[in-house]
């Protein structure tokens, strides 16, 4: 597992989809286990500013709060 520091709303996209990448889900995949849409999926990991998550980061920044997110490593494979 490594660790990643969110800062903006393109870090969280980035953050998001390593970890979708690690566990082997496509964003389909991911789409599909939270009631959501392929296109959706790729648009926070494309880091697309959506309002409230850019507000939400400025307040943290504000108050000096940090995310970070732990990313799982993908799985270990033999070779």
């Amino acid at each position: 597992m490594f660790t990643a520091k969110i800062a903006s709303v393109q870090d969280l996209g980035f953050a998001l989809q390593q970890s979708r990448m690690a566990t082997g889900m496509t964003q389909r995949d991911l789409a599909q286990a939270v009631g959501t849409t392929q296109r959706y999926i790729w648009e926070l990991e494309s880091g697309k500013p959506a309002p409230a998550l850019v507000r939400l980061l400025d307040a943290l920044r504000e108050t000096g709060a940090e995310i970070t997110v732990s990313i799982p490593e993908g799985p270990a494979t033999d070779g």
